[in-house]
């Protein structure tokens, strides 16, 4: 599937937002709490995750993910990534549900392997532990990276850990 990435700009934080709150829509429906309180609560979140990625991570980038679509270009996602002299770290990769399954977030990943190959880096993740998606990261070379901190486990793809765009890492 082709994409492109664009620096996400302050015009896009509804974007933003509706991308964020997707990942957060099955658990907050759990909680029973009206539509307006939930949607007022993934707001709050929303801003606390990107002050928090500005505050630890300054050099980093949000993009939104771009693909072509009938109707033109749409925002199918986005990808936060910092950029460190020895790895390339996602901090946030997220695609609307829309684009869900569909092999986005696979070549998505497999770009930035091959980007931090070229470069000789790793490529860096944490990823929730009962996340989905750690199978997936798995099956494209990336290892635990020591102990889990609470629900989190930091995961590392050694640059080398496998071809990039080869069968052998697809899932």
């Amino acid at each position: 599937m082709d994409y492109r990435l664009r620096q996400a700009l302050p015009e896009d934080e509804a974007w933003q937002f509706a991308i964020y709150a997707s990942t957060r829509a099955a658990e907050l429906a759990r909680t029973g709490w009206p539509p307006a309180q939930c949607e007022a609560f993934a707001r709050q979140q929303h801003h606390a995750q990107q002050q928090h990625y500005a505050r630890h991570f300054p050099g980093s980038a949000c993009h939104l993910i771009l693909v072509d679509a009938d109707a033109g270009e749409t925002v199918a996602g986005r990808l936060w990534l910092d950029e460190r002299d020895d790895r390339l770290h996602i901090l946030d990769i997220a695609l609307l549900p829309a684009w869900r399954g569909r092999g986005l977030g696979t070549r998505c990943l497999l770009d930035l392997a091959e980007r931090a190959e070229a470069s000789q880096r790793a490529l860096g993740i944490q990823v929730e532990i009962h996340n989905p998606a750690r199978r997936l990261y798995e099956r494209l070379g990336f290892i635990a990276d020591g102990q889990s901190q609470g629900l989190y486990q930091a995961m590392l793809r050694p640059a080398g850990a496998c071809p990039a765009h080869t069968e052998e890492c697809l899932p």
